[in-house]
């Protein structure tokens, strides 16, 4: 039997093939679509040349910092949320008048606060990944048998080891399940600010490829982008399957 993967990589293949003629055969227009040969020629010039990764580098910088810090207010705040009734009444309004603002409309407001400095990307960024992480992490422990709890309390377990040995463990794959929705959200909204105020960055490199009309150069550094994302997801699915290996192989046995 083949591998899953190998259907998918021969499916691109086929893809491809189809563009590099359709552009060569001038089908379409070369200058707006180029074969993927040339795109990938100019994409190895321009990581030789140490451009595309020092773009990547710099992007990955504002993403990794403003998803771990959302990550690191709303995992907590989701978990305090799930266990107190009180703090739920209190936050709920907030949340829910917030989590429908479109995170590219706050990139202006940003702007005016934080100018065109790192800042800016780091609060979007922060603000995109809040809800998926507050909301999974609030979920996973609502979902919590509430017998579990109970016993911890008939066993005078503190607060605070409840939470680590019996709540945190327990909403884990949830919790998970919002870092993993917030890890595509952060790589858009790392684009999107570049694009909007930045001189540097994959986003911007992109943008201004287009802008010097070198297109070529352009779907370089797309096809960065999806590279990056792709290897994002293996390296979030191999921490998934280091952290909770029994819940990893449990919904393989069920897709």
């Amino acid at each position: 039997m083949r591998p899953r993967w190998l259907n998918g990589f021969l499916f691109i293949c086929v893809l491809m093939a189809a563009w590099e003629f359709a552009a060569r055969a001038e089908w379409v227009n070369p200058l707006l679509v180029p074969p993927p040969s040339r795109v990938l020629e100019i994409f190895w010039g321009l990581i030789a040349a140490g451009q595309i990764p020092w773009q990547i580098v710099v992007s990955m910088k504002r993403a990794a910092i403003g998803y771990f810090l959302a990550a690191a207010v709303f995992i907590p705040l989701g978990i305090f949320m799930g266990l107190s009734e009180r703090i739920r009444r209190l936050t709920e309004v907030v949340v829910e008048v917030l989590r429908p603002v479109p995170p590219p409309a706050l990139i202006p407001l940003a702007m005016l606060f934080f100018g065109l400095e790192d800042g800016m990307k780091i609060f979007v960024i922060f603000f995109s990944c809040a809800w998926p992480i507050l909301l999974n992490a609030l979920d996973g422990v609502r979902q919590i048998d509430p017998v579990l709890l109970h016993t911890a309390r008939t066993f005078h377990v503190s607060r605070a080891k409840s939470i680590l040995q019996i709540v945190l463990p327990a909403a884990m794959p949830q919790i998970l399940t919002g870092l993993r929705v917030s890890l595509p959200i952060t790589l858009i909204l790392v684009v999107i600010s570049e694009m909007v105020g930045s001189t540097d960055g994959i986003g911007y490199f992109i943008l201004d490829s287009q802008r010097r009309f070198k297109v070529a150069q352009m779907y370089a550094g797309m096809l960065a982008l999806a590279i990056l994302g792709y290897l994002l997801n293996q390296l979030f699915d191999l921490a998934y399957r280091r952290l909770l290996p029994w819940h990893w192989a449990m919904t393989k046995r069920t897709e």
